[in-house]
């Protein structure tokens, strides 16, 4: 029931943001800005971009910590739309370091690698029969840090990686709207790393390296740039929805993954970003410290960026 509630509420707030016409993640928002390429029915593009935040302190009687920070994204795109025929390819890879005080080492702030392909046939006017294959994953070690200095590796490079494989419809009602559902799903989790695959990490059992799962599938992805108001002509909204809900056991647990991002482009390449990404899996487990009790249960994540930087389109 509590995954329902999640559900609802998330489907709520992203009726919320379409009706404010939003956009996908700054790539994915940038990158709908596209220009016709030399072959006929592709589109291609991308962009680069890189957020940096610095902080030194020398005798600050105030207190504090000296830190550096810094997130790269980059996301590229090939998409072709011609005659009843659409075949949209996207990459989009993202990291993040910060350190912070007198340590030497850099923490991890971000880590994505998200690459995905559909491919569709018109069905009738604004629909399509579909076909989908969604990659993700990320590329280093991510570690637990704990109050007494030490900390635990908690992921690793393909532990986890998610490969989705799906057979439904698509409904592109606009250029900026895309609804994708697929009743039939297959999706399996892999969890390459020995110590990982030991503990049962992201829901695979202990010393398994691979969860297969069956279900349905739902992609939401509402992404607009080019508002007329000129208050909102250089805003940016975006909003990604993944659904999936296991058939084969506990159906009503749907994994709910959210992003969301606005961007206001200050000039030519600067411009102030704010992204959220929220997770909801009942297959991942995360310790919390509750009444003095370490308890292990599955949670809401949630993780927002905000930065100024510096973008390239190309």
């Amino acid at each position: 029931m509590q995954s329902l509630k999640l559900l609802l509420l998330v489907l709520f707030s992203l009726c919320i943001v379409g009706t404010t016409y939003g956009q996908v993640t700054e790539p994915e928002a940038t990158l709908k800005k596209q220009s016709i390429d030399t072959i006929p029915g592709w589109k291609t593009g991308g962009v680069a971009g890189i957020n940096l935040a610095q902080t030194a302190l020398v005798n600050w009687a105030a207190g504090g910590e000296k830190s550096f920070a810094i997130n790269g994204i980059l996301s590229i795109f090939a998409n072709y739309n011609k005659d009843n025929t659409t075949w949209d390819n996207s990459l989009d890879i993202g990291y993040g370091l910060l350190n912070q005080g007198d340590s030497e080492e850099f923490k991890k702030t971000d880590d994505k690698i998200d690459l995905l392909s559909k491919y569709g046939r018109k069905a009738y006017k604004k629909l399509y029969y579909a076909g989908l294959f969604n990659f993700k994953s990320q590329m280093t070690a991510g570690y637990n840090y704990k109050a007494d200095g030490t900390k635990d590796r908690i992921s690793d490079a393909f532990s986890p990686a998610y490969f989705i494989t799906a057979i439904g419809m698509d409904y592109k009602p606009t250029n900026y709207l895309s609804i994708f559902a697929a009743p039939i799903t297959g999706k399996m989790t892999f969890v390459l790393d020995e110590a990982l695959s030991q503990a049962g990490a992201f829901g695979v059992d202990p010393g398994e390296k691979s969860l297969r799962e069956f279900g349905g599938y739902v992609r939401i992805i509402f992404s607009k740039n080019d508002f007329e108001n000129e208050l909102f002509k250089n805003i940016s909204l975006t909003s990604k929805l993944d659904l999936f809900s296991n058939y084969l056991e506990n159906p009503d647990n749907v994994v709910v993954n959210w992003e969301n991002l606005i961007s206001l482009k200050i000039n030519k390449f600067l411009n102030v970003n704010f992204n959220t990404h929220l997770i909801y899996d009942d297959k991942i487990l995360i310790a919390k410290e509750v009444d003095g009790v370490e308890e292990v249960a599955p949670r809401i994540q949630f993780k927002e960026i905000f930065g100024v930087g510096i973008s390239f389109k190309f």
